[in-house]
């Protein structure tokens, strides 16, 4: 069976990922300022004061998710100082993000709740008037057996009786009312947070502030999540396309290259137009054209500046040439001690120096 070292490890996101990204990431922070409007414009009723308080909730959000996307991209660059200082601007915004989401949910939820409370007072008054009425007709039974007990049965309980059906009749009507309310569609929330007190034997405000509390840090995580997600799949898309597509043999033990930095590489292009300049000004004298070099020497050389690997594969590959001739220098390279063997049949490079002293 072949392998093939250099399979890209991955390619940059498709269009269609990418587009689902940036619609999590475009919803979360919507929703995110939405909730954080909520609670600013609360603040004041004055219009100019609701643009003002308003155009601060969406410069908070907004600039909280910038800090957030700088801290990546200051990260990625090994400006440690600067991420920090990127990392508590966000964090000191995220607060205030949290804080104004908290309040813009908790706002809707109360109001939510609110339309349930107005219905179940309305219910509560009609229960009120009834059981009045009950204790009312109670104490006429009760004054009813006082006038049986001095016989005045004609005159007292006869008046007792007929008021006792007034009440009756006045009880049944109040009590159909009652049953006419419409009925107020109890929310998904409100019912979530009814089951969350019941199950955690808390009270009902004590569990709405927790998963409003819940809710806001769980919205601020996903959309940090989604724009770090967003930067890393553009430093990925910007590197994929300078440096072309990370393959298996780069994470090979002689291969391994570490990111380079901007000043590295700005040294390194200062001292190639040194460089460039030095050959300008010097004779340039004539040169004979080099021999070209013989399968032998261009697997040495190949192996000694480790752009490929100790392999015969890898030589065969790089050399573009038969099997056969990569056995004679394999062959060749046992004989000088260039080469060993492992146990495992893998062979292992020495170099041509190691050799000549030993």
């Amino acid at each position: 069976m072949l392998y093939d070292n250099n399979i890209p490890v991955r390619y940059p996101k498709g269009a269609f990922a990418m587009g689902t990204v940036y619609s999590f990431t475009g919803a979360s922070i919507l929703a995110s300022i939405i909730f954080s409007l909520l609670l600013f414009l609360s603040i004041d009723e004055d219009p100019v004061m609701q643009i003002l308080f308003g155009g601060l909730a969406v410069i908070f959000e907004l600039g909280k998710f910038f800090a957030w996307y700088e801290f990546g991209e200051r990260r990625a660059r090994r400006n440690y100082g600067g991420a920090a200082s990127a990392f508590a601007f966000y964090t000191v915004l995220a607060a205030i993000s949290i804080g104004g989401s908290v309040g813009g949910i908790n706002s809707a939820t109360n109001q939510a709740q609110s339309h349930v409370n107005v219905q179940q007072s309305r219910v509560n008054n009609y229960d009120m008037q009834i059981a009045a009425i009950e204790r009312q007709i109670e104490l006429n039974n009760s004054a009813a057996e006082k006038y049986i007990e001095m016989e005045r049965i004609a005159t007292g309980v006869a008046r007792i009786q007929r008021e006792n059906d007034e009440l009756r009749e006045q009880q049944l009507k109040l009590a159909a009312e009652r049953d006419s309310l419409p009925v107020v569609n109890q929310g998904s929330v409100i019912g979530l947070i009814d089951s969350l007190a019941k199950s955690l034997k808390v009270e009902t405000e004590t569990a709405q502030l927790s998963l409003v509390i819940f809710l806001s840090v769980l919205l601020d995580f996903f959309a940090a999540f989604f724009v770090g997600l967003i930067g890393e799949e553009l430093r990925f898309r910007n590197q994929f396309r300078r440096v072309g597509p990370i393959t298996i043999n780069t994470y090979a033990d002689n291969e391994i290259k570490q990111p380079e930095l901007l000043t590295n590489q700005q040294q390194e292009s200062t001292e190639d137009n040194v460089e460039a300049e030095t050959e300008v000004n010097e004779p340039v004298a004539p040169t004979e054209p080099e021999k070209p070099k013989s399968l032998y020497e261009q697997a040495i050389e190949a192996l000694s500046t480790n752009q490929v690997n100790c392999t015969k594969r890898a030589v065969t590959k790089y050399l573009k040439t038969s099997s056969d001739e990569v056995d004679d220098i394999f062959s060749r390279f046992m004989e000088e001690g260039i080469v060993s063997k492992k146990p495992n049949n893998h062979y292992q490079w020495h170099g041509v120096s190691e050799a000549v002293e030993a």
